[in-house]
């Protein structure tokens, strides 16, 4: 009698999301995968020689060697499917400072109030909408950097300035106003758009 594997079932992998750069991010990726691959390297060798030490059991560089390496796999499995789950679309900010101002888009400085519907209170702020990452803050202007991948940033692109919208967000609803739409100045990029980084991608089990 022919025997069947059992039925597992597998969620469906998330769709593609697109995601928006900077010049160099894809780069920055690359170079960051390869220095993973040869810190492995690296740490193979280490834990080939702790290897030839003698008793495993006790053999505590052998074993940091192996934990090490297991982490860097980690890291590399979770680039790996970072990359691969997402496609991604450089954009020049210099493009930024000339951009139509009728609706929010990436790239444009907006003056926010949200107003939430269970407190009842309001919050003012003002942000950049940017590409994927950016966290710096113009302690200049005030003006933060908001990645157009957050939940706030999704609901927000493509809003009309002075029109009240009513949104879902991970805190509850709310309630939202763009009161100031307008093009950063070269000078405000300059202090907002920091150094390019690798993502910070938590391990996945």
């Amino acid at each position: 009698m022919p025997l069947h594997r059992k039925k597992i079932f597998r969620p469906p992998p998330p769709a593609p999301t697109t995601i928006y750069v900077r010049p160099g991010y894809n780069r920055v990726l690359a170079d960051e995968f390869i220095a993973l691959k040869q810190k492995r390297v690296g740490l193979v060798a280490d834990k080939v020689e702790a290897h030839s030490q003698g008793d495993l059991r006790e053999n505590f560089g052998f074993k940091a060697a192996k934990e090490a390496i297991r982490a860097v796999d980690r890291k590399m499995f979770a680039l790996d499917r970072f990359v691969a789950r997402n496609a991604f679309i450089e954009v020049d900010p210099a493009a930024w400072l000339t951009k139509p101002t009728d609706t929010v888009q990436l790239g444009h400085v907006v003056t926010l109030e949200k107003q939430d519907l269970t407190t009842k209170r309001k919050h003012r702020f003002t942000f950049l909408v940017t590409t994927y990452g950016e966290t710096a803050t113009d302690e200049e202007s005030g003006i933060e950097c908001l990645p157009h991948t957050s939940p706030l940033a999704v609901v927000v692109l493509g809003l009309t300035p002075g029109v009240q919208t009513k949104v879902t967000l991970p805190a509850g609803e709310a309630l939202l106003t763009v009161l100031k739409l307008r093009n950063p100045t070269q000078a405000e990029l300059d202090r907002l758009l920091m150094p390019i980084k690798p993502p910070e991608i938590e391990d996945e089990d």
